[in-house]
């Protein structure tokens, strides 16, 4: 089981190494090294022919399957470890990337209805404007109707 526990080509139980980097420059990373999980790298052999009425062989063969027990733990711990440090770092970045999109929102969205409010205000000063043109050409022209 542990030669086909691989994913993307990667097998940290066949003892391959897993290189996790953290940024684009790749200057903050993560290198994993796995260990090759076999019966006999983990020292259990088949039993064979073991005399299991003597308490002797008995012990010996328990002696070796918890001391294979106990290197799966530890090769386990360390890689919970290391999972720990990659699940630390996956939220600090989708965090980082919530804010950072909020800020980009933030930067580019209006608010309709103050943008609304503006507009119609540049409006009443357009028509404002030509009104005030127009009675003050009036008022030329009246002055003008006089001198005459």
């Amino acid at each position: 089981m542990a030669l086909d526990s691989g994913f993307n080509g990667t097998n940290l139980l066949a003892g391959d190494t897993l290189n996790i980097a953290f940024n684009e420059k790749g200057t903050s990373s993560l290198k994993i090294q796995g260990s090759s999980v076999t019966s006999s790298s983990i020292g259990l052999s088949a039993i064979g022919q073991v005399d299991f009425q003597d308490t002797n062989s008995i012990n010996d063969v328990m002696k070796k399957i918890t001391s294979a027990s106990n290197s799966l733990q530890n090769q386990a711990s360390s890689l919970g470890a290391n999972l720990a440090v990659v699940q630390n770092r996956q939220d600090f970045t989708k965090q980082m990337i919530n804010v950072l999109d909020t800020g980009a929102a933030n930067l580019t969205n209006a608010d309709l209805n103050e943008e609304a409010a503006n507009s119609q205000a540049l409006s009443t000063r357009n028509s404002l404007g030509i009104s005030a043109l127009s009675l003050a050409n009036q008022a030329q022209q009246g002055i003008l109707q006089l001198l005459r």
